[in-house]
């Protein structure tokens, strides 16, 4: 596991020690920033960025090297993700880590631009995640939504699909928050 763009590009992460956390591949990652450009533009320096379910927080340090302006890292087991956390600390001011449920009200006051979402397959989180994550996203925030290729994921209100992409086992919905 590497970081694959941005200032900190080549650097190594630390892979989980839990099986149960699968990081999104280093192929999806570059692909979805890819998106996120076609999308939002090159400039990523005033965008704050949510990562949920964030196991090994692959995809928010992603984020904080491609130049985000801030990253809250959401995980009810945080071990794993902390160890890579830890080896950024020139950017220790722009990453919160929260420890909590995704699915319950989250302790946050900020609002975000970008969601990314990887949550357990086949459990139905992301759609309780969503639900939760209404209070703390700025209307048209961008969301990357992570599940099996063969799961389906019913958006709620204020969701719109925009497009869904296939990597391996996995299917990423891109969607809009409009509310």
């Amino acid at each position: 596991m590497r970081i694959i763009g941005g200032k900190y590009r080549g650097k190594k992460l630390i892979s989980p020690v839990s099986d149960k956390i699968r990081p999104t591949s280093d192929k999806a990652r570059e692909a979805l920033f890819s998106i996120l450009r076609s999308l939002r533009g090159n400039d990523f320096s005033k965008l704050a960025l949510i990562d949920v379910f964030a196991g090994s927080g692959a995809f928010g340090l992603e984020a904080i090297s491609q130049g985000f302006a801030s990253v809250c890292l959401v995980d009810i087991e945080p071990k794993d993700l902390l160890k890579n956390v830890a080896l950024f600390s020139n950017e220790k001011n722009k990453i919160n880590v929260i420890k909590a449920d995704a699915t319950q009200k989250l302790p946050l006051n900020e609002k975000f631009d970008v969601v990314f979402m990887d949550a357990p397959y086949h459990q139905n989180l992301s759609e309780k995640a969503l639900l939760q994550l209404k209070t703390v996203l700025k209307n048209g925030a961008l969301c990357f939504i992570e599940i099996c290729k063969d799961e389906t994921c019913n958006l709620p209100q204020c969701y719109r699909l925009m497009d869904e992409r296939k990597y391996g086992i996995a299917k990423v919905l891109i969607v809009e928050f409009i509310c």
